[in-house]
């Protein structure tokens, strides 16, 4: 009996308010807008579980092109419940982390556009600098700047 080979993650998805929004703060993190559309109709529905549905879907892609994230608004069926402000130890998907190059210069940028600050810019020994932040929307973003890469 073989065993089956994962090839690898496609995306993570995160369901937002704002398409427009957050592909606009995506895009200033710098991840690419890869495609946008809209998915609907009874196929859709038996993925989800939802059944009929209407969902406008905007595909990033990191500059790499090996990881994406899928931003998702529902239109039809409306959103049930909201984890955004959920604290950083609650179960559940918790924060998508990005490696910049230039942590201070990204929050600056982040928090002039809405974006808080969760905790502090930390040092984890010689190898990176971390922080959380919130997005304008409630997303936990995490950030990582690799020290001596520069």
């Amino acid at each position: 009996m073989s065993k089956n080979k994962l090839l690898r993650m496609d995306n993570v998805g995160i369901v937002v308010e704002s398409l427009d929004e957050a592909i606009a703060f995506f895009s200033e993190i710098g991840l690419m807008l890869e495609g946008r559309g809209t998915v609907e109709g009874e196929w859709a529905g038996r993925v989800t579980g939802l059944g009929s549905q209407c969902v406008e879907i905007a595909m990033m892609v990191t500059p790499d092109g090996h990881s994406r994230l899928e931003l998702s608004k529902f239109l039809t069926p409306s959103t049930l419940s909201d984890h955004r402000t959920a604290p950083v130890n609650a179960l559940g998907y918790l924060r998508v982390m990005f490696t910049i190059e230039d942590i201070d210069e990204l929050v600056s940028r982040l928090t002039k556009l809405g974006a808080q600050l969760v905790g502090e810019v930390v040092q984890y020994e010689n190898s990176y600098r971390l922080c959380y932040i919130r997005a304008p929307d409630g997303l936990l973003i995490g950030l990582a700047e690799e020290l001596g890469r520069k």
